[in-house]
């Protein structure tokens, strides 16, 4: 037990404690004087619970996850997703939650680590030898479109497509061919190319495949002047980053944050209070964090002896790297928007614990790089 405690990744739970503490000051200052006001210390609370989970995992080993529990976390995630499709709680026209009477749980958030789970062990049998298309990528891709489809019939197209990133890059590590990574770049490239033609040559039949927000999204982005109204979100939150400029306006004194120019400014759009208040140095810090956590996860990762646990790294990294890129993308005007949180940075209790038991997993495959004993 000691020996496992000597060998976690102190530096990895240094950066989730920094985390906490910009979290809950940018919360603190989005919801201050507010009807949130006091989300900062349900936050902490969070934090503390979920960290506690993160040691516990970080304990034990977590091939008994990938060799023992793997199919049934899936298939407990799948079955929550049906339900939601029919019991869930709705809100802003998407049904993603589960009311737990004392929290709104959302099950596609633990359906991510699910994936990751699943996809580590169908790879692992392969023991790094090239993936075959009808015993591997096909299965990997049939466990991968389940949760694809289902999440996106919500719909909630911004963690849909985390499933997509999370499969890529454990595709990617597992050793894929080349020609399987041609024709699936092709079939994808076709898949967009479709969707652009419709989209200009045939919008009545594109609006009719496309959710009526989601055609609005699209529509803003592409030309927030079009619309004033719908872009309202989109371009106060460019305007709010633009104005922090180099170091921001000061803690609690940003005019577009402070004043309900930025909707949800304590969850999906929290970089926007760090970009105004903090400005790039802050927005910079920030990602600096992020870069220090995804480097000692790929040390993790190339010192893993054991396969399994090296994709569960790089699963994780793929999941948390899309959700950061298209958090802070759509808020400067490089993507649509869609309701997804900045990992460790938003309050949600779903997103928050999902990440945390992404991090315990990691430090699991940390504490147990060197043993060969089967579980």
């Amino acid at each position: 037990m000691f020996k496992k405690w000597r060998e976690l990744d102190y530096i990895i739970l240094l950066i989730v404690g920094i985390f906490m503490a910009v979290s809950t000051i940018a919360i603190y200052s989005a919801t201050n004087l507010t009807k949130y006001e006091g989300l900062h210390m349900n936050n902490l609370l969070l934090y503390g619970v979920s960290g506690i989970l993160v040691c516990v995992l970080a304990l034990i080993d977590y091939r008994i996850f990938v060799r023992k529990l793997s199919y049934l976390l899936y298939g407990i995630g799948i079955v929550f997703l049906i339900y939601v499709m029919f019991q869930g709680v709705t809100i802003n026209g998407s049904r993603r939650w589960i009311n737990l009477a004392f929290i709104q749980f959302q099950p596609s958030e633990l359906v991510k680590i699910a994936l990751i789970l699943v996809i580590a062990k169908l790879q692992e049998k392969r023991q790094g030898d090239a993936l075959q298309v009808w015993s591997d990528i096909l299965p990997i891709t049939l466990f991968t479109a389940v949760p694809f489809v289902l999440v996106l019939m919500q719909p909630d197209l911004g963690t849909a497509i985390v499933f997509i990133s999370i499969y890529i890059g454990m595709l990617w590590s597992g050793n894929i061919r080349i020609k399987h990574i041609a024709v699936g770049a092709g079939t994808a490239a076709a898949i967009v190319g479709l969707i652009v033609a419709l989209y200009y040559f045939d919008f009545n039949l594109f609006s009719k495949i496309v959710k009526p927000h989601q055609l609005e999204r699209i529509q803003t982005f592409l030309d927030p002047g079009a619309d004033p109204n719908s872009a309202w979100h989109v371009m106060n939150s460019l305007t709010a980053v633009g104005v922090g400029q180099l170091f921001g306006k000061g803690f609690q004194h940003g005019f577009y944050t402070q004043n309900g120019f930025i909707p949800y400014n304590y969850a999906d759009s929290i970089y926007v209070v760090i970009g105004e208040e903090f400005g790039f140095a802050g927005s910079a810090l920030l990602l600096i964090l992020f870069f220090l956590l995804f480097y000692r996860m790929i040390r993790i990762a190339s010192e893993c002896k054991d396969l399994s646990g090296s994709y569960i790294v790089v699963g994780v990294i793929s999941m948390l790297t899309l959700q950061i890129f298209e958090n802070i993308a759509m808020h400067i005007g490089m993507m649509p928007m869609t309701g997804i949180a900045l990992p460790f940075i938003s309050y949600g209790g779903s997103s928050l614990l999902t990440n945390m038991i992404a991090v315990g997993l990691v430090l699991s495959v940390r504490t147990h790089r060197n043993r060969h004993d089967i579980p």
